[in-house]
This record gives C-alpha cells, sequence and structure tokens, in this order.
C-alpha cells in the first residue's frame, strides 16, 4: 500500500533518507519524494530542473503499516503518516495509478507537458497532464508552469507542473 507521509517543506529528501535508514528494506518497499521537471532559462539557455511536486510530503510503499509507525517513531525529524481516528488511509487507487503513470520506480519524476492555446482554452498534446486540464488553475507561459488544483490524500492540493506551449492560436 502506498501512505503518505507529512514532513516540514524543505526537508523532503532529508526526512526520505531518515527514514530510509531507521525502517530499512524489510519494512519498506520504496520510499520517495514525487518531483517534477520544468524548463528554466539559465544563464541565456533552457535547462531541465526538477522540484518538488507536493512540498511537504513523501510517499512511502509498505505492506507493514505498523512496523512503518514505529519506524517513524525513530525518526528525529517531523514525520506523520495522513490518517484519522489513529488509521492509516493509504493512497486512492486512481492517485497510485497518476503518479505511477508517469514515474517509474527508482525515478520517480513527472516529465514535462506540450500543450496549445485555442482562444482561451488550453489543449494539452502530450504529457501527464493530458486528459486533466481541468486541474490546471492559471499558466505561466514565461515559467512554463501550469499551476494546478487537485484532490489528493483527501484533500484539495495546490502544486505545479512543467508546461511548455507550443503555439497560440
Amino acid at each position: 500500500m502506498w501512505y503518505v507521509v507529512q514532513v516540514m517543506a524543505g526537508r523532503e529528501f532529508a526526512v526520505q533518507r531518515l527514514i530510509e535508514r531507521m525502517a530499512g528494506d524489510g519494512v519498506l518497499s520504496e520510499c520517495f519524494v514525487p518531483c517534477y521537471e520544468v524548463q528554466k532559462h539559465i544563464r541565456g539557455a533552457w535547462r531541465t530542473c526538477t522540484s518538488v511536486l507536493f512540498p511537504g510530503y513523501l510517499i512511502v510503499v509498505t505492506d507493514n503499516a505498523s512496523d512503518l509507525q514505529a519506524a517513524l517513531r525513530r525518526v528525529p525529524a517531523f514525520a506523520k503518516v495522513l490518517g484519522s481516528d489513529g488509521k492509516f488511509i493509504p493512497l486512492e487507487p486512481r492517485e497510485v495509478a497518476w503518479i505511477d503513470a508517469f514515474t517509474e520506480k527508482g525515478h520517480r519524476v513527472i516529465g514535462v507537458s506540450e500543450g496549445v492555446v485555442e482562444g482561451d482554452q488550453v489543449v494539452i498534446l502530450k504529457g501527464p497532464l493530458m486528459g486533466h486540464a481541468g486541474w490546471i488553475r492559471k499558466i505561466d507561459r514565461r515559467k512554463r508552469t501550469a499551476y494546478l488544483e487537485m484532490e489528493m490524500f483527501g484533500r484539495t492540493i495546490r502544486t505545479k507542473l512543467g508546461l511548455g506551449i507550443v503555439r497560440k492560436q
């Protein structure tokens, strides 16, 4: 099962390493910070950079939630599995499928989407946003970024993904 662990924003990778060290391979199948690629203009050239997709969250894959909870108690940083009434709530199958469709184990980075603007509508031609244009709340063509609002982790999350607008019609 995939579980979401809340951590302090900006400390995702440090807490990921701590969890991997404290829990070990017997408890975790995988522990990762979901990221996305975005094109940035640096010193006159476009470069591909990665950023954290959900600041303040990381994802652990385990079949033993109680051992995971015991390992998190030993982590010397804020790390809490999301849940309610003392029960851990795993990610929904559609959320797992969305992350799994555009990433692979060992490289959990979502690529850049491409699209066009037709009038006042955005049409996604390829990439992870294809079929999810309704999530887009704002586009920054200069930064090649789409600002999204989506249902994840049982709440509404605001995040960003890389989006290159090929042309405007």
